[in-house]
């Protein structure tokens, strides 16, 4: 192939048998990543943290307030993540953008203003401390702190999936159109509604508001697909596609462990605990197997949150309920619910993650799990002064001489 850029840089062909390209190079930033960084705030990278609220936080000129972005391993490109801090007596600049964006407040008290494009008419609700709310998509919006003491709000975001595909960040935060069907402009649109119904994709509890006053302490349906006693409910929000669901583990009590891929991410709400994680690939018993040093964990408690798989392939996960409270979390995924797995419409699939993995899904049922968790969650709750509430018949396997005794008449 002719050169002729003297000293510039040029492709050649691969000599013989040998192959074109570096073979290892450095992922480079997304769009999303350059906003980041164009925006002059720092960015959070790990499988959690113990709480958001110990992040430092730089002034965030475009908001008007201080801020931190948080992309923990294994959601980068899949949604966006950050907290904002309003001024004591003060409120974050009015903004639309073409994203979703879901609020959970880890501190303060206040109101937001929601009003359409050309609209006289805002709306306003109040919220506090563990409300959750969701701006509607490119609707303009306005966060104001009722206290003289900074607010503290945790928002969740499609950003990265919209910029990434569009790459111009005047059209996210500069686009004219108005979704009347995410904002109808009804009075009641952001009163809270505590119905109950099915999801249409797993038939779960789902509540249909735009706006939940307590996440902390509302009321959550039994479920008992992570361990017993387990209950929950999926927030359906401004016809978002950012998918969310609150749960709750019993105190004295821990989940099954299970795989799935990236992007989730847990959030505590109240109680204290700790989360492993490990890569598929090393089994259901880890520690027993020689894999022990591939097992991530993190120990937190309110508003502390973590990656269920950080590795991007299919990770375990287990959570640990180790105070004397309920151990409450809301899990977020972005717009990555299990109704967008791959696969044709109409195809049938199933709820592998609930589903035990002797039976075909991928939870570890307890009698399956590494003898470690139980050992050490059982230390732990001793030393916290916390009785143990785990069954030990659920330790047992099903067909063993043991299991059998305890079924005979």
């Amino acid at each position: 192939m002719p050169h002729d850029i003297k000293d510039g840089v040029h492709w050649h062909e691969p000599a013989g048998a040998r192959k074109a390209g570096f073979g290892e190079f450095r992922k480079q930033p997304t769009p999303y990543d350059a906003w980041m960084e164009a925006e002059g705030l720092p960015v959070f990278r790990d499988i959690g943290i113990s709480s958001v609220a110990n992040l430092p936080l730089a002034p965030w000129k475009r908001t008007g307030g201080r801020g931190h972005f948080i992309q923990l391993l294994g959601t980068e490109t899949k949604w966006g993540c950050y907290v904002v801090e309003v001024p004591g007596a003060g409120a974050l600049h009015p903004e639309k953008h073409m994203f979703e964006e879901i609020y959970l407040v880890v501190e303060g008290r206040g109101t937001t203003e929601v009003w359409q494009e050309g609209d006289t008419k805002k709306h306003v609700f109040e919220w506090q401390k563990g409300s959750m709310f969701s701006i509607p998509m490119n609707a303009w919006h306005r966060i104001v702190n009722a206290t003289s003491s900074p607010s503290l709000l945790l928002a969740g975001t499609t950003a990265p999936n919209v910029m990434n595909m569009i790459n111009n960040v005047d059209a996210v935060f500069n686009n004219p159109f108005v979704f009347r069907d995410r904002f109808s402009g009804a009075d009641d649109f952001f009163k809270p509604n505590d119905d109950i119904e099915p999801d249409p994709v797993r038939g779960l509890a789902m509540r249909k508001t735009n706006f939940i006053p307590d996440v902390v302490n509302c009321d959550l349906p039994l479920d008992n697909r992570r361990s017993v006693g387990y209950r929950r409910v999926e927030p359906f929000m401004t016809n978002n596609q950012f998918y969310y669901w609150i749960g709750q583990h019993e105190n004295g009590r821990y989940s099954k462990a299970h795989a799935h891929t990236s992007a989730a991410v847990l959030i505590c709400l109240k109680g204290k605990g700790y989360t492993y994680s490990w890569p598929e690939h090393c089994g259901p018993t880890p520690w027993k197997d020689g894999y022990g040093d591939q097992v991530r964990r993190l120990d937190y408690g309110p508003f502390g949150l973590v990656t269920a798989a950080p590795g991007g392939a299919r990770w375990y996960h287990q959570h640990f309920s180790v105070s004397n409270d309920d151990f409450r979390l809301t899990a977020w995924f972005g717009p990555h619910n299990p109704g967008r797995d791959p696969g044709a419409p109409g195809e049938k699939h199933t709820d592998y993650t609930a589903i035990d993995l002797d039976k075909g899904g991928t939870a570890i049922p307890y009698w399956m799990e590494d003898p470690f968790l139980r050992k050490e969650f059982e230390e732990t709750l001793k030393r916290n002064n916390v009785p143990s509430r785990m069954d030990p018949k659920w330790f047992v396997p099903p067909n063993s001489d043991d299991a059998k005794r305890d079924t005979v008449v």
